[in-house]
């Protein structure tokens, strides 16, 4: 389903639980709203559609990757980045990583283990500081 975008920054700035098997739903509601905003959005957090939940979607062009619970190992290669977000007007400044190590559990709750380097692992980073309420 096609949810609403969350711009309520108190409802953001919130920590996200741990997302379960039980929450497959949100995984499907992220998969349909990004291909909403698909014109104007490469990746979306759980929170930004209501759940605060530890999920994430992120476009890699041919294919759409779910991470559920990420958690990032190592980083290297800090950078100043300008971002955007469908959540918030404007863009803001931030310190992002060339190369992230990222352990996540995929759409199967399979867990991973994968790298991500350069525009792939900035949104990652972006996204997953909405799963820490950290709003940028």
């Amino acid at each position: 389903m096609i949810k609403p975008i969350v711009k309520d920054t108190f409802f953001l700035s919130q920590k996200s639980l741990p997302v379960s098997k039980d929450d497959i739903y949100i995984m499907d509601d992220l998969q349909d709203t990004l291909a909403a905003h698909r014109e104007g959005c490469v990746g979306m957090a759980a929170n930004m559609i209501g759940y605060k939940k530890r999920s994430i979607i992120v476009s890699l062009g041919f294919m759409n990757l779910i991470m559920n619970n990420p958690i990032i190992l190592s980083k290297t290669g800090s950078y100043e980045a300008e971002e955007g977000c469908l959540s918030l007007i404007g863009t803001r400044k931030t310190t992002r990583y060339k190369e992230i190590e990222v352990e996540y559990e995929d759409i199967n709750f399979t867990k991973q283990r994968q790298k991500f380097t350069d525009f792939t692992a900035q949104i990652i980073q972006h996204e997953m500081d909405h799963l820490e309420g950290i709003i940028i």
